[in-house]
């Protein structure tokens, strides 16, 4: 059969999984939000290259404005090959190999061009268009992910979702021009999840490659009943398809060619779409499903949703979620900067966030080898958190209908990790980005970036997280409150100048757009100096009062770190036969110097104890 081919090709799909693309998103319904407005997220978690407007640059941390376009008739758009789809460009060998930008100007086919496109902001996929159109994605596991050929595959999700930016105004219609483009010119690569929501509704659409005879590919699509919220992070999310739905949409083959290969069985029940069409797990057991679960459960507490289950599979976490309370953008900004803290899987937490509750982790045997053939159990690995190290940048997008599209539609920009960056409203109606946001690499540092100020003070904050993050905290509320403070006055300057002139409107809101991002920058090289400075050599150094306090470690990492055995006392080979000698906390001042002596003569009351600086010890 030729789709064998192309089932379980796990090669193909390495590169995405060792490099990290492990993306979460959501989307947030009208009657779900505080204000009304719908809001959909998304982390970008890689390393990825690509092509934006032309020019070869890295998607985690590029960015450009797209304007509105005019074309001839007859015209034809060019389809860029996307090597980060994990697939090979076939008969022509090409992908992605390390950090090179080798091919990332293939054109792979062409379609028809219409001829009126919208102005859009993308980071190589979608984010935002003129008429609040927003997009957001995550890659999935799937079992058929075939190569790219010409005139066969030539779509990936990150083209789709830029086509749907410029030529649709609803969500349904770029979940139906999605579907119809994967129908007509086929699919390549792994398998996607796409959110598009407008000022109504979110619609998520799911697609892999492949069919028997090796072309088009295969797509599900569902609406997110209002007052709910989707989350999904790399693993199909929809599950049963019902063809008498009016909330579903999915490609014209998916029955057949399912039962034609022995996928489906009518008789058994519904088609399962995640079961059938998806391979799990996108790296290792609960990489996808305790993100899923996080959210679900932050927004729904009163649920109790458990944090373990039965498979990748499971029932536990439904499609969408009602929130105990409704969601505004801080709490969604919130969601992305989560590390599991307070819950059962806590990365900050000790032994392993160490002595200042570092929630990041350099990757264990298993995040850093083949996805596990079948049956294999492999070392364990870290939890996969939200706001996760690799990020390049995330973006909660927001679209509101109480307000014209070029003001009502904002894109909240964050770069580097969640948790330390700073959002920056980019609104719909711009004509342009701020310089530092359209360059930037992974591989040359360069601050004047916008990528590296974010990225230099969440690396610099895991020397001493739990001691610099409150600092970071603080420049957030900071910042994001300001904007959100002044926003009902720059909305109210801008809608009285649409009244007049929109391109005076739309200068106003991109000259706010940038001097706000810009400040953003300004204000993050600033506050890595002060961090510096703050936390050097780690010590408290209060920039104020000019006063220097040492940190020093917390008892447990003494203990487990055996302090006790530094250099106190001259006797250490006495010193260590002592059983069970603990780091206690409190000091004793003795008279004579024979500390040893005075440990040894008491050890048989209490032998729990520990020598300090000279001349004392510690008693517990």
């Amino acid at each position: 059969m030729v789709v064998a081919r192309f089932v379980y090709a796990f090669c193909l799909i390495l590169v995405l999984t060792t490099m990290g693309l492990g993306c979460t998103t959501f989307g947030v319904t009208k009657s779900a939000s505080a204000d009304g407005s719908i809001f959909i997220g998304h982390t970008n978690d890689g390393f990825s290259l690509g092509d934006i407007g032309g020019t070869i640059k890295e998607d985690m941390v590029s960015f450009r404005y797209i304007p509105a376009q005019n074309y001839t008739p007859g015209s034809l758009r060019p389809i860029i090959y996307d090597p980060n789809s994990g697939a090979k460009l076939a008969n022509k060998g090409i992908s992605y190999q390390g950090n090179k930008t080798q091919d990332f100007d293939t054109i792979i086919g062409y379609i028809d061009q219409v001829e009126h496109t919208y102005g859009y902001l993308t980071g190589v996929y979608g984010i935002i268009n003129e008429y609040q159109l927003m997009s957001a994605e995550c890659t999935d596991y799937s079992k058929i992910f075939p190569d790219a050929e010409e005139g066969k595959r030539i779509f990936y999700s990150s083209e789709l979702s830029n086509i749907a930016m410029e030529r649709c105004k609803t969500a349904k219609e770029a979940v139906n021009l999605t579907g119809r483009l994967i129908d007509d010119f086929g699919y390549y690569g792994s398998g996607e999840t796409l959110i598009f929501a407008d000022t109504e509704e979110v619609w998520v659409i799911e697609m892999c490659g492949g069919t028997p005879s090796g072309s088009g590919g295969y797509w599900v699509a569902q609406r997110v009943p209002d007052g709910e919220v989707f989350v999904a992070a790399n693993e199909f999310r929809i599950r049963e398809i019902d063809p008498k739905n009016e909330d579903q949409l999915f490609s014209w083959n998916l029955f057949s060619d399912a039962e034609n290969m022995g996928w489906y069985d009518p008789a058994e029940g519904p088609l399962d779409w995640a079961a059938i069409f998806g391979a799990g797990e996108f790296l290792n057991p609960y990489y996808s499903l305790q993100r899923v679960w996080r959210i679900m459960d932050r927004i729904a507490p009163t649920r109790k949703l458990s944090p373990y289950v039965d498979g990748p599979f499971t029932r536990e976490y439904p499609f969408s979620i009602a929130p105990d309370e409704k969601i505004d953008i801080r709490d969604a900004f919130d969601l992305f900067r989560d590390h599991y803290e307070g819950s059962v899987f806590d990365l900050a937490k000790p032994p392993g966030g160490g002595a200042f509750a570092d929630p990041y982790r350099v990757w264990g045997p298993l995040e850093d080898d083949d996805h596990p053939s079948h049956g294999e159990v492999k070392p364990g690995a870290w939890s996969r958190p939200i706001s996760t190290d690799q990020c390049g940048y995330s973006y909660v997008a927001q679209a509101r209908d109480w307000l014209p599209d070029a003001i009502g539609g904002i894109c909240w920009l964050g770069l580097s990790s969640p948790s330390e960056t700073c959002y920056a409203p980019f609104y719909a109606g711009i004509y342009d980005i701020p310089a530092p946001y359209k360059d930037g690499s992974h591989w040359d540092f360069d601050m004047n970036t916008a990528f590296w100020p974010f990225e230099i003070v969440q690396n610099w904050a895991r020397l001493m997280y739990s001691e610099m993050m409150p600092i970071i905290r603080a420049e957030q509320v900071r910042l994001e409150g300001a904007v959100l403070s002044r926003q009902t006055d720059i909305e109210a300057q801008a809608l009285k100048l649409l009244e007049k002139d929109e391109r005076s409107a739309r200068a106003f809101l991109t000259q706010y757009t940038n001097s706000t991002a810009i400040e953003n920058l300004d204000s993050w090289k600033k506050l890595f100096e002060i961090l510096v400075v703050t936390c050097r050599n780690g010590q408290y150094n209060d920039i104020r009062n000019k006063t220097i306090t040492n940190i020093g470690y917390p008892d447990w990492w003494l203990d487990n770190a055996s302090y006790q055995y530094g250099p106190r006392v001259y006797d250490l080979k006495s010193l260590r036969e002592i059983p069970n000698v603990r780091y206690t906390g409190r000091t004793e001042y003795l008279a004579s110097a024979d500390a040893i002596g005075y440990i040894q003569q008491h050890q048989l009351k209490n032998s729990r104890h520990l020598v300090k600086p000279a001349r004392s010890i510690a008693i517990q």
